[in-house]
């Protein structure tokens, strides 16, 4: 992979982050403005056009500068867009699940996991390295053991005492992570040991 290659690929997470900053302030000014102003709306011939569909637009006016050229300020321009229209989407997703309830409470349960999951991912990708390499060091030492069996207790625990789905779907989740990080731990102690018997008969 060239120079010119390697510097696209550490560019790409800052994009992101501006996508995601265009989203969020996207999604502010324009749940700010109905709230403000809730009988203004775009009526033409007697049909109600809602913003949802200008953001469709921005999308994919930003998807198609994304993709047709490869030019740093083009590339901003892209990002920009596409988080913008992700911001007007995201502002009517309660209206368009619900069927015309615009002020459902889901919008904020799905923008907060959205964004909690966004920032989360443009994180693991800027610093996939660091992640790595801390983790891998966890695994290998006696605290991951401990905290994966406490993870495993405490989920076990709130599985038995609950009938409530959401809490048993998440429970099971740390479970088996909890399961997954005490296997990686038993892994890591197995293949030492092999690698310190090999170096002994050495």
């Amino acid at each position: 992979m060239g120079i010119t290659g390697q510097e696209n690929m550490q560019r790409r997470p800052n994009l992101s982050i501006l996508a995601l900053v265009s989203f969020i302030a996207s999604f502010v000014v324009t749940r700010t403005f109905t709230t403000l102003n809730p009988d203004i709306v775009l009526v033409s011939s007697g049909i109600h056009i809602h913003h949802f569909w200008f953001g469709l637009v921005l999308q994919a006016i930003g998807g198609w500068l994304g993709i047709s050229y490869n030019d740093e300020r083009i590339n901003r321009l892209a990002a920009i867009l596409f988080g913008a229209g992700g911001g007007l989407i995201g502002d009517e997703v309660g209206l368009l699940l619900t069927f015309g309830n615009y002020w459902s409470e889901i919008t904020y349960t799905l923008i907060i996991m959205f964004l909690a999951i966004a920032s989360t991912s443009i994180l693991i990708i800027r610093y996939s390295k660091t992640i790595t390499t801390e983790l891998t060091h966890f695994l290998r030492s006696n605290a991951s053991l401990y905290f994966g069996v406490f993870l495993a207790v405490v989920s076990i625990a709130f599985i038995m005492e609950t009938d409530n789905a959401l809490i048993i779907t998440i429970s099971g989740i740390a479970s088996a992570t909890a399961c997954a990080v005490i296997l990686a731990y038993l892994v890591q102690r197995i293949m030492r040991r092999r690698h310190d018997a090999k170096d002994t008969l050495r």
